[in-house]
């Protein structure tokens, strides 16, 4: 069983495919968005998805069909944040992300 649903998930396209490093949720498909959808939406680079979720900022989820993403909750409170973060908290935040890397 487990062989065919890794020969399921190599015979997806790249972009479909999930790759997790770390514990992922599966959550509703409604409550997924698609990391290069959650990059659009917030209005930054697909790579900086991915530091945002090793930060710990955004939550790691899959869908029903097993693919990668983040949880919609995660990506609004990140929208919020983003819009009321003054310099002084956005300069926080990098300095502590920073020091998380060693």
């Amino acid at each position: 069983m487990m062989y065919e649903e890794r020969q399921q998930r190599r015979s997806r396209p790249r972009s479909e495919r999930g790759y997790f490093l770390i514990k992922a949720d599966h959550v509703e498909d409604d409550a997924w968005m698609s990391q290069p959808e959650a990059a659009r939406y917030l209005g930054i680079a697909l790579a900086r998805v991915g530091m945002l979720i090793a930060n710990g900022h955004l939550v790691p989820a899959e869908d029903s069909a097993g693919r990668a993403g983040v949880t919609t909750a995660s990506v609004e409170a990140e929208k919020t944040w983003r819009a009321n973060a003054t310099v002084r908290a956005t300069f926080t935040r990098l300095l502590k992300d920073t020091i998380n890397w060693f």
